[in-house]
């Protein structure tokens, strides 16, 4: 498995549509946190997931969208300074 080290600059429309699926998913009450396993390690991770229902196969489909910190999030990023209004 390989890992892209290209260094993200902005958030690109991929990020963005999966932000707006989950925002979708809140308002709908379709959201929700499941536990998976990650690939490369085997270790339990806390996904947030859309959930979408099939009504012709009447079954659930999770979606994965974004990972939970294991630690602190604040001590294991770093947002961007924001401006601010003067």
């Amino acid at each position: 498995m390989t890992t892209n080290t290209t260094p993200i600059t902005r958030i690109t429309e991929g990020y963005q549509r999966n932000f707006d699926t989950l925002k979708r998913a809140i308002r709908n009450k379709d959201a929700g946190l499941m536990l998976c396993e990650d690939v490369a390690t085997g270790k339990p991770v806390v996904v947030v997931c859309a959930f979408l229902y099939d009504s012709e196969q009447t079954t659930w489909e999770a979606i994965p969208l974004a990972k939970m910190f294991d630690g602190n999030p604040y001590e294991e990023v770093k947002p961007p300074m924001l401006e601010t209004a003067a």
